[in-house]
């Protein structure tokens, strides 16, 4: 029996969610998954491995993409699987990612106005990203399988901070389905494939 769309057009639906995401207004941000600061992460191999499906799942359904790498000539470049699907990246020294506004300013120039955070380390860059990103009247999201800290305690202190302060918390699989929106399509396809995929 062929895929087909869920969605009926001769039945009324209710008003979507101002909570969820949509493709066409929401860019995907990726924090400084660098390759010596991955090392010292527990499940960086789950991190990545999220991290690189938010990003195929993006080209596949047209959300916008960005990353930024902290004191690079330091502390490394991306990794390599993340750092091939993704364009130019701005360094920084700052840990927030807000200092690397041309990013966000041609996001707002587009129409988009949430952002999925992900990336290292969940309570230094992504936090400090991620409350100037609410401070600036974005609705930002973190999917709190795609970020990640040397120690427990300050990843799930600083997820909590987070939340507190206005920002929503996901995951991977969660953020794929809700950019994809209804089955029945070649590109629900492709995200269920992403969904079906066996993690390290």
């Amino acid at each position: 029996m062929a895929d087909r769309p869920v969605e009926k057009t001769d039945e009324p639906a209710l008003p979507r969610s101002p909570e969820l995401m949509n493709a066409n207004e929401t860019g995907l941000l990726v924090v400084d998954a660098q390759e010596k600061l991955l090392e010292v992460v527990p499940r960086r191999a789950e991190i990545v491995w999220n991290i690189r499906r938010l990003l195929d799942a993006a080209k596949v359904l047209g959300v916008a993409t960005a990353a930024t790498e902290q004191y690079p000539d330091r502390l490394s470049a991306t990794v390599p699987e993340l750092k091939q699907r993704l364009g130019k990246i701005p360094d920084k020294l700052c840990f927030s990612a807000g200092v690397c506004g041309s990013i966000f300013g041609g996001w707002r120039n587009d129409g988009l106005y949430r952002v999925l955070v992900t990336g290292i380390e969940t309570h230094v860059c992504v936090m400090q990203t991620a409350l100037d990103l609410v401070a600036d009247g974005w609705m930002v999201y973190v999917a709190v399988d795609a970020v990640g800290a040397r120690r427990d305690v300050d990843h799930e202190t600083s997820l909590r901070r987070m939340e507190s302060a206005g920002v929503v918390l996901t995951s991977t699989e969660a953020a794929m389905f809700e950019w994809c929106r209804i089955a029945g399509s070649a590109e629900f396809k492709q995200i269920s494939a992403l969904a079906k995929e066996t993690g390290p």
